[in-house]
Order: structure tokens, then sequence, then C-alpha cells
């Protein structure tokens, strides 16, 4: 059912697992997926992904650059403008992929990459469908939901992480998931536990990124590209999401007639395992089947 790849996205690899039914009836379509902020594919993304070819779709799942078991120096360097570049990148490469549907290409993107693929969908007005989950959408939203001292270390660590690339230095790191008024991407009460949570046993993960991205988080708002998508889109929203709040989700959600809206009573790192995760995969399946269905 799964295989290594990789393909190349601007002259950096990047390393990706590639699902396809057993026995398929035709040619499948294809799921592009990545993960969100700092996490990688093996944070229950191969739980989603074995669903979706349970159901008889293909997915190439894939870590982006400077993370995971792609390429990538200095590590952990989070780049919005690399990231969306891995996504076109990765785009291009589903379309040379073998034994599958090629003019039917799915995006599905969570928590940061669900904020990626809405961009990413509004870019690319070819791909058959976009799945967006817990996304991140506004940037000033999510920004406001951290703790106030922790956001002013953020922005230090920062504008030192700048200085430090100037120089050509290793670069000045600042936390994922914290608590408190820790310096960190993400500080709200379940972000540290639901964050690292997810983390597989055996698995060595860096909780830290270059911190020159908490300035650039707040200026990034892929609600804007909500009102421009041309493609069918499901977003599934979590109301007690703490880390990307769902009110700028919901309204740009509701101003494109090609959007289609599910809200669950989770958290943003509740939806990943258990009863929330039954849900929201049950429904994405179903909107797959409805918006790109199988045996064309």
């Amino acid at each position: 059912m799964r295989r290594d790849v990789e393909f190349d996205s601007h002259g950096v690899t990047c390393r990706a697992w590639f699902y396809r039914p057993d026995d398929p009836s035709g040619d499948p379509p294809v799921i592009v997926m990545a993960h969100g902020l700092g996490a990688v594919r093996r944070m229950r993304l191969d739980a989603f992904a074995e669903r979706f070819t349970a159901a008889g779709y293909a997915c190439l799942v894939f870590d982006y650059r400077h993370f995971g078991d792609s390429d990538g120096t200095p590590r952990g360097l989070l780049s919005i403008r690399r990231q969306l570049a891995d996504w076109t990148a990765a785009l291009a490469y589903a379309r040379t992929l073998p034994g599958v549907d090629t003019a039917r290409i799915v995006l599905w993107g969570t928590s940061f990459g669900g904020g990626h693929v809405l961009v990413t969908g509004a870019r690319h007005p070819e791909v058959a469908a976009v799945v967006a989950q817990c996304p991140f959408t506004s940037g000033p939203a999510s920004t406001l939901a951290l703790d106030r001292l922790g956001a002013f270390k953020v922005t230090m660590r920062g504008l030192a992480d700048l200085a430090s690339a100037a120089l050509r230095r290793p670069p000045v790191r600042v936390g994922l998931a914290g608590s408190g008024h820790e310096a960190a991407l993400m500080s709200a009460p379940d972000a540290q536990p639901g964050y690292l949570g997810l983390i597989p046993p055996g698995l060595e993960f860096t909780n830290s990124v270059a911190a020159r991205v908490g300035l650039a988080i707040p200026l990034y708002v892929p609600a804007r590209s909500v009102r421009r998508l041309q493609v069918p889109t499901l977003i599934c929203a979590c109301d007690a999401d703490s880390v990307a709040p769902v009110g700028p989700t919901v309204a740009a959600a509701e101003g494109n007639p090609m959007v289609t809206l599910r809200r669950y009573p989770d958290g943003h790192f509740d939806i990943y395992v258990g009863d929330a995760f039954e849900r929201v995969v049950t429904d994405q399946i179903e909107f797959l089947t409805e918006t790109v269905p199988l045996g064309r």
C-alpha cells in the first residue's frame, strides 16, 4: 500500500509516502497531504492516509523542506514562502505518479498546512478539491491567542534570529509548543500536551524552530484566499480551537459558495485522535466521495 518516494523542491529533496489502493477500480484520484506548524508526517498523518486509501484514494504525504525526513539546512527553518513552494512542487510531482488520475488531485492540509492548502488552492484552480482541517486562517487572531509575555519573547527572539541570519550564524530558536510565559509559537493550555502527544514512540523530534517565523506569522492571513477559491472546498473547523481561532475561518467560509463548512465541538489537537478523528475523517471521505468520485 505504501512506498517511499521523493521529489525536488527548488533544489532540495522532499521525501514522501505514496499510498495506492491494492485493487483500485481504475486510476484513483490522488490526495496530496502535509502537516502543520513544525510537525511532520509521522505525527498521525499516516492514520488519515490509511483511511483515505481504504476508501479507494491514492495519497502523497510529504515533509516540508528543513523538517522530518526531507533535506534542507538549517534544520527547523520554518519559512511560509518555502512551504508554499513545497506545496506547488508536491502538486507538480503528483501529476507524474503512475497509476493515478493525475487530472484529479486533491489538496489536504491541517493546522498551518490547512492555511497553506487554502492559499495553494486559490493559486491553482485546476485542482479537483481542497480539504482544510482546523486551518490556520488569521495571523493576527492566532497572535492574540498567545500569552502576552510569551508573544513578546517570541518577537525578541525573532529579531535576534534575523540578526543571526544576517551574520550567517546558527538560528536563534523558539519553542513550537510551550506553556505559560514561555517563548513558544503555541502556548494555550492544551498546546503542549496536545501537540507533543502526536509524536509517536521512537521519533526524534525537536520542539523548536528558527525564531524568525514568529515575525512572519502575524502577517499571514490565508482567510483572504478562501474568498478566491473556485474549487469545491471542505473546511473542518474546531469551535474550541485555542491555536487557530475559529471566528475568521467561519467568516471567510460563509462568504464563498464553493466552501462546505463542518464545525466540531473539539479543540485544535483533539481532531487527530479518538472519536473526534473518527467524526472528521468520516466527513472528509463523504466529501471526497461526492466531489471527487472514484471510478470515473
